[in-house]
């Protein structure tokens, strides 16, 4: 297991890890063998003393006038976040986003193997997706015992999404990935992770729109809304 949560690594510094290990693989693909931190940030496009700060945590794995051997740096960062080894994973939820992650190969080339798709709808069970049989809902204990799953993906709607997670922890998942437009709670020592396409893309449009205006001042508050905000 990864050492990462024992050693205090800070979680902004978890979240990047992944980065500098795709960031790594690019230059090994080009051919670089070694690479100085500023090279490295670059790639990975973050600030090299942040990155330099990052790395501090894992230990000592640049030399001074050489730089970071490339192919030892990105090993020790894949252990360091699990990529040495495989995770099987299930998804529940067989929708189009669903049946999306399921086919998407970037997860097998991380360690990530989906294991199992699960859906509530009847019409779906039984359907090969990406070469899986979905399965009904019911079964979903039986399936994470069996196969020893600990990582859960929510692709639902959101008004399942909680429900779901809520069977997904009784069943012993202990890291959910939700996808599904909703908040969900989960109780200590589950890690939960969420990702909110609309919502990124709200902040683009956000961005867009202030890059077509950009003196404009921010509309101003009714008293009726200040008075509800501050109720």
């Amino acid at each position: 297991m990864p050492e990462g949560p024992n050693r205090g690594i800070p979680d902004a510094t978890v979240a990047r890890l992944p980065v500098y290990l795709r960031a790594l693989s690019t230059l090994i693909d080009q051919g670089v063998a070694t690479c100085s931190s500023n090279e490295l940030a670059e790639q990975a496009g973050v600030n090299p003393a942040k990155l330099r700060k990052d790395l501090s945590y894992l230990g000592s794995y640049g030399t001074r006038g050489v730089g970071y051997e490339v192919e030892y740096l990105r090993y020790q960062i894949a252990r360091e976040i699990g990529q040495t080894q495989d995770w099987d994973v299930v998804i529940v939820g067989v929708g189009n986003l669903g049946s999306a992650l399921s086919a998407y190969q970037g997860f097998s080339s991380r360690g990530i193997r989906v294991a199992a798709l699960v859906d509530s709808d009847p019409a779906r069970v039984g359907e090969v997706v990406s070469g899986i049989t979905v399965t009904s809902l019911d079964d979903l204990d039986a399936i994470i015992a069996e196969r020893g799953v600990s990582i859960g993906i929510i692709a639902t709607p959101g008004e399942a999404a909680q429900p779901v997670a809520d069977r997904l922890v009784a069943a012993g998942i202990t890291s959910i990935l939700n996808f599904a437009p909703a908040v969900v709670q989960v109780p200590d020592g589950v890690a939960l992770r969420k990702v909110d396409l609309s919502i990124e893309l709200q902040i683009l449009a956000y961005h867009e729109q202030r890059k077509a205006a950009p003196d404009a001042p921010a509309a101003a508050v009714p008293p009726a809304v200040v008075g509800e905000a501050s109720a």
